[in-house]
């Protein structure tokens, strides 16, 4: 039996403001499809700049790597095979994004990289982080993709043919605008605490010690050590013999 979406209730933010300015240089620019056009009559180079402002939605700059790269999903979203929606739900239903972001966070911090990065906004709340967890933990990674991406709030900002982005970010007559999902970090602190228990050290003032394989070992210092005195005193010999010959005391 499936559970149902717990009830929670939306939060003050800016998104949820229906703006009026006209869109500047700080807003989130907008990758779209007319959705009276097909994409095979779309400029290539127009379709580059949205396929890759779909990798960098969902993936980030930190991911955007070439074996992240889905190539089949780029051949029919060029095609017209698949719509930009569909394209959004393959890249965060691939094995890349699952690798990079589900398996290394526990449940509640990837509920809230898939709400920013698909939906386009935080989190209202513990309450909404609870109810995606569970969707997660019933229906698995797609079926959260799926629950996100077909829900009125998604089909309302995005529709079919748009690359998902942080709604809002900016508000007219404010001197700061909200930070960028780009520059939250990936992993939660329980991660960090995982990798310290492993033995990893990120403290400020640490030190980085010397390995093991960077150090010479004795045996081999002492030929180096021999080998450069043989050298040294072949050289000095050719020398002194060069300046016997200068004076016709040897003939070389």
């Amino acid at each position: 039996m499936t559970l149902p979406l717990l009830a929670y209730a939306p939060s003050s933010q800016n998104q949820r403001v229906e703006g009026y300015e006209v869109p500047g240089d700080e807003h989130s620019r907008i990758f779209t499809l007319d959705k009276t056009s097909s994409p095979t009559d779309v400029d290539v180079l127009d379709m580059d700049a949205l396929i890759s402002a779909a990798y960098r939605q969902i993936f980030h700059e930190q991911q955007m790597l070439k074996s992240n790269r889905q190539i089949l999903l780029e051949s029919q979203l060029r095609g017209g095979l698949i719509s930009v929606k569909d394209f959004v739900r393959g890249l965060a239903t691939s094995d890349a994004f699952r690798t990079w972001n589900y398996e290394v966070n526990n449940n509640y911090r990837f509920v809230e990289l898939c709400v920013q990065r698909l939906l386009g906004r935080q989190v209202y709340d513990d309450k909404e982080t609870l109810a995606w967890s569970i969707v997660l933990a019933t229906k698995g990674v797609e079926g959260l993709v799926d629950a996100l991406m077909g829900s009125e709030e998604y089909t309302t900002n995005f529709g079919e043919g748009t690359v998902p982005y942080q709604r809002r970010r900016v508000l007219p007559q404010h001197a700061q605008g909200d930070l960028p999902f780009e520059r939250m970090p990936r992993y939660a602190h329980d991660h960090l605490t995982q990798l310290e228990s492993l033995g990893y050290d990120f403290s400020a003032d640490r030190r980085l010690a010397q390995s093991d394989w960077m150090e010479t070992p004795d045996a081999v210092r002492k030929v180096a050590g021999a080998i450069t005195a043989g050298l040294a005193i072949f050289l000095s010999l050719v020398a002194i013999a060069t300046i016997f010959s200068w004076f016709g005391w040897i003939s070389l």
